[in-house]
């Protein structure tokens, strides 16, 4: 028995072909036939069968001389490849040297967080390249790789929304990502999410579908208002998603009056919340009576719109006991201001009095808060009526739709505004959970969406894997460390290059893990070896003393 190889040359093309054959006697003529057809099998693969072909009287000479060692790791980059691949991003990102690089930067950013300094150095202890195809690369091809990523974004965002059914129903929300510095090209000092007083920033906008799923994800300059963010999602949903039939959904901020008629211009419908100052003009004109929000789930139709409206005793309690920790804390301070005052005879009352009120007006409790003096004391009364005033919509919020009642019930509209909750979940965890999308270690406009874009990819497979892994005690970033144990171990015979790298069989949490994702590990894996070594080296960035 043997392995025949022959080379076909068909068109200024070449083609190998493997058979395995036997020989046998006919008479006194010698045939061959084949047994199998093995021009599927890897290169690795064929040499083995050789191998053994030529040691089979005595096939412990075959493991005489085999070296095997510790190689690199291959458990966390394969589970989030095979990922990858199941929900259609390496297609997405294309089989060209850009698209594995785009890919690898994906797997990297769900792996291990940082700059593209650090995804390279992480691809040196990772068989990135031998399991993605890639060549040798260092940080700068990572920098260029994001600037193709911009390039490309729309491309490879609708290639991922035609592989899904075509949604009717999209969530809309928009966050903010300080920076640190002055230099990046979309940076602008505006309305910071992020409690981060003179920093600058950049605006993000992510469209998901009504199950949460990113479908693009957008960078504006950090000044830009959340609603000027919109038109450009009802552009992208009409002519390059080509929907029909759409509903947006959008919190109260988002989704205004322009932002109305601009739907209404493209035949769409809206879902979103009204603001209480526009709640209280309803109520005066008897568009809405109180006494609904104390029913459940309740809605109203005026001027054509319908209202859905609901109040949360959580909530309300919550402002409530927040009132109260205002209120205690404003009366801690007239406590220490009348000491003060009783103590110190020249101290103008008037001064302190102003202060105080500052105060009130900060904590937002001034429409029923009085203070008065009586004799150098300052005393602290609440006006009730006031207060009962301010507190009579605590937990109340109003829904405003356009949907028909045939469309969607009450509950159903009620349902899908709060499905805005995946979009705050996406940005939590991409902001500051698995995925750190801060710092932004870039300058460029094209860059930092690149960047963005990366991130957004990398949360699809996070999101993939929490839902996969929900029934085990264990967080994703848990997960994949436990996975990065998993190494390959390196063949070689007779101590030349490596032959090919083995995947043992995992320990038992491992398994767990692999199985739960759905994910078949290989037993086998080529050996490319490729070295991907940093332009940039620790050595000679450190201070020695």
């Amino acid at each position: 028995m043997y392995v025949d190889e022959s080379i076909l040359r068909v068109n200024g093309k070449t083609y190998k072909r493997y058979l395995l054959r036997e020989s046998y006697r006919d008479g006194k003529k010698v045939k061959h036939r084949t047994i199998a057809n093995i021009s599927k099998c890897t290169p690795e693969e064929i040499a083995a069968m050789r191998l053994a072909l030529r040691h089979k009287k005595d096939l412990t000479q075959v493991t005489a001389g085999v070296i095997t060692m510790q190689g690199l790791s291959i458990g966390a980059l394969w589970v989030i490849y095979d990922i990858a691949r199941q929900l259609g991003i390496d297609k997405a990102l294309g089989n060209t040297p850009e698209g594995k690089l785009a890919l690898w930067q994906v797997i990297a950013r769900v792996m291990e967080q940082g700059s593209r300094l650090s995804a390279e150095r992480l691809a040196s202890r990772h068989a990135a390249c031998d399991v993605l195809g890639l060549k040798t690369f260092d940080e700068d091809s990572l920098y260029n790789n994001l600037d193709w990523l911009c390039e490309n974004q729309g491309r490879i965002e609708d290639k991922l929304f035609r592989r899904m059914n075509n949604p009717g129903l999209f969530l809309y929300d928009v966050t903010s990502s300080y920076l640190e510095g002055t230099d990046n090209e979309l940076s602008a000092f505006g309305y910071n999410r992020d409690g981060k007083k003179g920093k600058r920033q950049i605006v993000i906008g992510l469209l998901c579908n009504e199950a949460g799923v990113p479908l693009s994800i957008e960078v504006f300059t950090g000044n830009t208002n959340d609603s000027n963010t919109f038109a450009s999602q009802i552009k992208k949903v009409t002519e390059r998603f080509g929907t029909k039939e759409v509903t947006f959904v959008g919190d109260r901020g988002m989704i205004k009056s322009k932002q109305i008629e601009d739907l209404k211009a493209e035949g769409f419908h809206y879902i979103t919340a009204i603001t209480k100052p526009q709640i209280e003009p309803l109520i005066n004109n008897g568009v809405i009576q109180m006494d609904l929000f104390d029913h459940g789930l309740a809605e109203v139709t005026g001027d054509g719109v319908r209202y859905v409206l609901r109040r949360n005793p959580q909530r309300a309690e919550e402002i409530r006991k927040s009132r109260e920790d205002k209120l205690q804390s404003l009366s801690g301070d007239i406590e220490r201001q009348n000491k003060y005052l009783a103590g110190h005879v020249k101290a103008r009352v008037k001064t302190v009095i102003t202060k105080l009120q500052e105060k009130s007006k900060r904590l937002n409790i001034s429409k029923w808060v009085i203070m008065t003096v009586n004799n150098r004391e300052i005393v602290l009364n609440i006006d009730k009526k006031a207060l009962n005033e301010e507190a009579k919509l605590d937990g109340c919020y109003v829904l405003k739709s356009d949907l028909s009642g045939q469309s969607a019930s009450a509950e159903t509209i009620h349902s899908r505004y709060k499905d805005l909750s995946y979009v705050e979940l996406a940005f939590r965890s991409s902001k500051t959970v698995e995925l750190e999308l801060r710092p932004i270690h870039v300058r460029l406009a094209t860059r930092t969406r690149g960047h963005v874009f990366v991130v957004m990819l990398a949360y699809r497979i996070v999101r993939e894997l929490a839902i996969r892994w929900q029934m085990l005690d264990i967080t994703v970033e848990e997960g994949i460390k436990e996975l990065t144990t998993l190494c390959v171990e390196e063949v070689s015979f007779n101590g030349v290059a490596t032959a090919f790298n083995q995947i043992p069989h995992p320990r038992e949490s491992v398994e767990k893990l692999i199985e739960a994702a759905r994910v078949k590990m290989p037993e086998v894996l080529p050996s490319k070896d490729i070295i991907v070594t940093t332009k940039r080296k620790l050595p000679s960035r450190r201070i020695m003393k």
